[in-house]
């Protein structure tokens, strides 16, 4: 039997529009409703960053310290910190424990120098990342890796830049939207459809590590 030898499928912004559009059963779809669906589609896409399906687009970042300053200005692009770590001179790795708004609030001198072991992340228009204690040297560089912000689809011909395996998690949230407009009808089918493929993708993007046992003391004591 033939295959064809091809990996390459990929559906652009109109395509998954006219998909998700057809599950609504609409077939006909004027020049407004493409806009209003680009709308939707970014809308989406917020969502998927608010629930943390977006882990394909890890990326790491670099950040070289300034001594006797503690705050960070990142990239607007950037949606959250998974991991940040503080490099020396000597290339010695030290991971910083992240701490919330009101652990970093109750730190009585945020002014204290030293090598930084804790860092607050600020999630606002101005991502901010603050160290504690505040680096006391310039040779110091914070690693980071960060959750990135999705492209925008700006018009019907972008791709989507989500990977193949997404694909029907994209069209089935995008037939969902597109029913609230146009076929509420159809609305609680295909949000059930959605949030399955969700779980699904969910399930998908999660990270992978090797998983090993290792016996407590009590186990070696009764041998």
């Amino acid at each position: 039997m033939a295959v064809s030898d091809s990996t390459d499928f990929n559906l652009d912004a109109a395509e998954v529009i006219q998909d998700a559009y057809e599950r609504c059963g609409i077939q006909e779809v004027s020049g407004k409703d493409l806009r209003s669906a680009v709308r939707s589609m970014n809308l989406l896409m917020a969502e998927w960053a608010n629930r943390g399906l977006n882990l394909w687009t890890v990326t790491l970042g670099t950040q070289s310290t300034t001594a006797s300053d503690n705050d960070y200005a990142l990239s607007t692009n950037v949606v959250d910190l998974l991991e940040v770590v503080l490099r020396d001179s000597n290339n010695i790795d030290t991971t910083l424990s992240r701490i919330s708004r009101a652990d970093y609030q109750m730190l009585p001198k945020k002014s204290s120098e030293g090598k930084s072991s804790q860092f607050y992340f600020e999630r606002t228009t101005t991502p901010t990342l603050y160290l504690y204690p505040t680096p006391d040297v310039a040779t110091y560089t914070i690693r980071y890796y960060y959750l990135k912000r999705l492209d925008d689809i700006d018009v019907p011909t972008d791709d989507p830049n989500v990977p193949f395996r997404f694909l029907p998690c994209l069209t089935a949230g995008m037939a969902y939207y597109l029913a609230m407009k146009k076929a509420p009808q159809m609305m609680p089918h295909l949000k059930q459809v959605y949030e399955e493929e969700f779980k699904r993708a969910m399930d998908e993007d999660r990270d992978r590590a090797s998983f090993s046992a290792v016996p407590g003391r009590a186990y070696f004591n009764n041998y």
